[in-house]
């Protein structure tokens, strides 16, 4: 079964180029440009893992970020950001976030870093290589 990205930023051009890139990876792509549309496709499709950019008008990243783990604890999420704001990356970090990229992101980083959290088949609770 094909694993499914959320793709959550402001930006529609970002959006585009990251629903591009995964989508050749062979993700089921999703995305939404607010906090609102994020949270329908959170619980219609249950996604693997959002792409979510901290700085969204109305309802920020950090927000988005609590109610996608109230949906579902097990859904990975790495921050996006344009802003160096440490105390929000540790927030978000303290709220579940995974990791962060900040904005102009290298792609092939983030394309590599999203293969590793997908790919992951220890996180099934087996050892690797064992």
């Amino acid at each position: 079964m094909k694993k499914k990205i959320l793709i959550v930023d402001d930006q529609n051009g970002i959006r585009v180029l990251l629903m591009e890139v995964f989508g050749n990876e062979g993700y089921d792509t999703y995305q939404a440009s607010n906090g609102k549309l994020a949270l329908e496709i959170v619980r219609k499709s249950s996604p693997d893992l959002v792409l979510l950019d901290m700085k969204i008008p109305g309802m920020d990243g950090l927000d988005i970020l609590k109610h996608v783990k109230a949906i579902d604890s097990k859904i990975k999420v790495i921050m996006m950001t344009a802003y160096g704001e440490l105390d929000m990356i540790k927030e978000a970090t303290d709220l579940g976030a995974i990791m962060h990229f900040t904005k102009p992101f290298d792609i092939d980083e983030l394309r590599i870093a999203v293969n590793m959290q997908l790919n992951n088949e220890s996180s099934s609770g087996f050892a690797v290589g064992s």
